[in-house]
C-alpha cells in the first residue's frame, strides 16, 4: 500500500444488514450464493399475465417482525421497511447499541440512498385519485414516496443526528452512498454511518416500466436461467429487490469499542459516461476512469487488485463493456478473480451495490468467492477468471463496481483489515 492511503482517517466495515430474497441473516445470505442457488422465482405478489416478464429475485412472505412499529409496518412503503430493518440488522452485527453516556448521536448518521422510491404507494394513490378523486389520496403519500425516507426513518428510530440524506443515481446508488458516508468519517464528520440502497420496485408499474423498455430477459420457461452476465445467449436483466446497508466507522471509534472489523474501506470514485441516457458508453472509458480514480482514492496500485465483483446486469451491451473497462485498468486479468452477484439474486437497482459490497466483504472475511450462474456459452475475451462454482481466494484488493441510467459510475475498494 502506498503512503497516500495512510495520510486518510481510517475507516473499516464492522457491520451489515439485509433484506433479500434470501432472507435477513448475511451469514445465510452468502452462504447461499457460495451454494450457487438462484433466489429468482416467478412473482406472485400480484398477476403477472399481462407481462413479457413474469419472474424476479422477488421477497416472499416479508415479514419486518419486531424491527418497525406495528402502525407504521402497515402504512409505509416497502423500500423504507426494507431499509429500516437492514440498518437495524446492520448495527446487530457491528454489536452497537445506544445505551451508553459515552455515545454522542451527532456523530452518527444515515445515507441510505433509493433510485426509484415509493412506488407502490405513488401509484396506489395515483389510482385512487383517478378512480375517486382527490379526497381519497393519502396523507402519507408524500413522505412515504420520497426518496429519502428510509434513511430518514431509520435515524429517527435510532437518534442518529449526523448526516442523513438520500442519493439516487439509479443503480449506481448504493456505491454513492457508501462512498459518500466514508467521506463523512474522514473529514471527521461522524465517527458512525449507515449507508447502502434499498429497493422495492417489483409492482405492476414497475415491471411494467422496465418490460416498456424492454430491458427485462423474457425467460419465463426457465426463470432461474434468466440472469446471465457475459454469456452470448444473454437476452436482459431480471429484477430483484430489497435493502442492504453496511457500517463504517472511524477505525479509532471501532477499536475503542472493541468491534469486531470485517474488512477495510480503502476508497471510492464516480464518473459519468456523458454518452446516453440508458447505453453505456462501449469502450468504457468512464468507467475506466471511475476505477482509476477509487484506486487512486484507496492509495492502491492496480496491480495489487485481486477481485472484482461486477456490476455485470446480463445485458447486450453493458456487460462487455464493463470488461472493456476493467481491462484498461487492470494489467493482468488471467490474476483477477471475477464473479457477478446478480446471476443469483437479480438486479435490485438501488440496492445491488449494496449487496455486492457485502459480497465483497464476506468474500473478504471468509475466503471463499461465490460463483456466476448460467455462464454456459461465454463471450469471447474475458480473460479473468469467472468461477463456475465456490472457490478458495485470498483477496488483497477487492473492487465493487456499479453503474446506473444517466451514465452514473461508481466504484468502492476493499481490502482485509491491518492493524
Amino acid at each position: 500500500m502506498s503512503n497516500l492511503r495512510n495520510q486518510k482517517k481510517r475507516v473499516v466495515v464492522t457491520g451489515m444488514g439485509i433484506v433479500s430474497c434470501f432472507g435477513t441473516d448475511v451469514d445465510i445470505f452468502y452462504h447461499k450464493l457460495l451454494q450457487g442457488q438462484s433466489g429468482v422465482s416467478m412473482i406472485t405478489g400480484f398477476p403477472t399475465d399481462d407481462f413479457s416478464t413474469r419472474f424476479a429475485g422477488e421477497i416472499k412472505d416479508f415479514d419486518p417482525g419486531e424491527y418497525i412499529d406495528k402502525k407504521d409496518a402497515r402504512r409505509v412503503d416497502k423500500f423504507i421497511a426494507y431499509a429500516i430493518i437492514a440498518g437495524k440488522k446492520a448495527l446487530e452485527n457491528a454489536s452497537f447499541t445506544l445505551d451508553s453516556s459515552a455515545h454522542d448521536p451527532s456523530k452518527y448518521g444515515v445515507i441510505a440512498g433509493s433510485g426509484m422510491g415509493g412506488m407502490t404507494v405513488f401509484s396506489n394513490n395515483v389510482g385512487a385519485y383517478l378512480e375517486k378523486g382527490s379526497r381519497r389520496i393519502s396523507p402519507f403519500f408524500v413522505p412515504f414516496s420520497i426518496t429519502n425516507m428510509g434513511g430518514a426513518m431509520l435515524a429517527i428510530d435510532l437518534n442518529f443526528q449526523g448526516p442523513n440524506y438520500s442519493v439516487s443515481t439509479a443503480c449506481a446508488t448504493g456505491n454513492y452512498s457508501i462512498t459518500l458516508a466514508a467521506e463523512h468519517i474522514r473529514k471527521g464528520d461522524a465517527d458512525l454511518m449507515i449507508c447502502g440502497g434499498s429497493e422495492a420496485p417489483i409492482n405492476p408499474i414497475g415491471l411494467g416500466g422496465f418490460c416498456a423498455c424492454k430491458a427485462l430477459s423474457q425467460r419465463n420457461d426457465d426463470p432461474q436461467a434468466a440472469s446471465r452476465p457475459w454469456d452470448k445467449d444473454r437476452d436482459g436483466f431480471v429484477m430483484g429487490e430489497g435493502a442492504a446497508l453496511i457500517v463504517l466507522e472511524s477505525l479509532e471509534h471501532a477499536l475503542k469499542r472493541k468491534a469486531t472489523i470485517y474488512a477495510e474501506y480503502l476508497g471510492g470514485a464516480f464518473s459519468c459516461d456523458a454518452y446516453h441516457m440508458t447505453e453505456p458508453s462501449p469502450e468504457g472509458k468512464g468507467v475506466s476512469l471511475c476505477i482509476r480514480n477509487a484506486l487512486k482514492d484507496a492509495g492502491v496500485e492496480s496491480s495489487q487488485v485481486n477481485y472484482v465483483n461486477a456490476h455485470a446486469t446480463s445485458t447486450l451491451l453493458g456487460d462487455m463493456a464493463e470488461i472493456r473497462a476493467l481491462k484498461q485498468v487492470l494489467p493482468h486479468p488471467e490474476k483477477v478473480v471475477l464473479n457477478a452477484t446478480k446471476s443469483l439474486i437479480g438486479h435490485s437497482i438501488s440496492a445491488a451495490a449494496g449487496f455486492e459490497a457485502i459480497a465483497t466483504i464476506k468474500a473478504i472475511q471468509t475466503g471463499f468467492v461465490h460463483p456466476t450462474l448460467n455462464l454456459n456459452n461465454p463471450e469471447e475475451g474475458l480473460d479473468f477468471v469467472i468461477p463456475a462454482q465456490q472457490i478458495s481466494h485470498k483477496i488483497e484488493v477487492g473492487i465493487s463496481n456499479s453503474f446506473g441510467f444517466g451514465g452514473h459510475n461508481a466504484t468502492v475498494v476493499f481490502a482485509p483489515f491491518q492493524g
